[in-house]
């Protein structure tokens, strides 16, 4: 093993759909069918250091110059689907994003205006031809949205402890209907008993981006490269799915107490990440 590849990336969490074959066009499907039936896949591991590998030159590969031709592979009830990389896209969107997340000074020493300019020349002939593109991954990092615990419940929760040289993972995964019904209930349940706000309109989004997806897909939410910004103990711990599930159906009760009550959980459990962010 290589020392670049023997190093993790940390502090990424991932929400990501997983379509069924049929759900692609030929020659697409074919592509992803003999994909699948590889003996070795990829890891989000795997993908996070060939984006950064690309930062390495000078000047530095902001956007890959062509697709990635991998995906992440599951199955639901016996039925393969895949999720893309599209780490072309995905690195577009990212530098819409990314003017705010840095000092001027820091963002031009890091990705050079020239390299910038290039990226949204070219995203924005690449988007003249694919309009209806849309990514199947979403990330963030130091956090897990609010927003995307509203997709699942506590039962689908899957979380293995660190062991034998192994690393820990905490995921969750549902089906796209359970995840659509159970956003459009929490959407309703907020308008009813709050003033419109940051997650409203995260819901909102979230659910428009759902709606572009198989109703048989998979959707999937990874704590990713946050299990090693987490102790053990508090990984165990966690049940931030279930607080969310406790809050909003605290808030259609009309208990305003309970439902701060499970809140005030959530806020405590995710201040040692915020914690973690500062120190860096």
């Amino acid at each position: 093993m290589s020392v670049v590849s023997s190093v993790l990336v940390p502090y990424t969490s991932y929400l990501r759909v997983y379509e069924p074959l049929v759900a692609f066009r030929e020659p697409e499907r074919s592509h992803w069918a003999r994909y699948a039936r590889r003996s070795a896949l990829p890891t989000a591991q795997d993908e996070l250091r060939r984006s950064l590998a690309d930062l390495v030159p000078t000047p530095p590969v902001a956007v890959p110059v062509h697709e990635s031709p991998d995906a992440f592979v599951a199955e639901l009830d016996g039925v393969v689907c895949v999720c893309p990389w599209r780490t072309r896209m995905r690195g577009w969107l990212a530098m819409e994003e990314v003017e705010g997340l840095f000092p001027a000074n820091v963002l031009d020493a890091v990705l050079p205006p020239v390299v910038r300019a290039q990226a949204a020349a070219d995203h924005e002939r690449w988007a003249e031809r694919n309009p209806d593109a849309r990514p199947w991954i979403r990330t963030t990092v130091w956090h897990v949205p609010v927003r995307w615990f509203v997709l699942f419940e506590d039962a689908e929760r899957e979380y293995v402890a660190a062991g034998d040289g192994g690393r820990p993972l905490l995921r969750y995964r549902t089906p796209m209907v359970q995840a659509r019904r159970r956003l459009a209930r929490a959407l309703r349940t907020l308008r009813e008993t709050v003033d419109e706000g940051p997650l409203t309109e995260g819901l909102v989004d979230v659910g428009r981006w759902l709606e572009e997806f198989h109703p048989r897909a998979l959707v999937e939410l990874d704590y990713g490269g946050l299990v090693h910004a987490l102790s053990g103990e508090r990984l165990a711990a966690d049940r931030s799915a279930a607080d969310v599930a406790e809050g909003i159906a605290a808030l259609r009760a009309g208990d305003g107490d309970a439902a701060g009550v499970a809140y005030g959980r959530l806020v405590e459990r995710w201040s040692a990440v915020r914690e973690r962010r500062s120190a860096n």
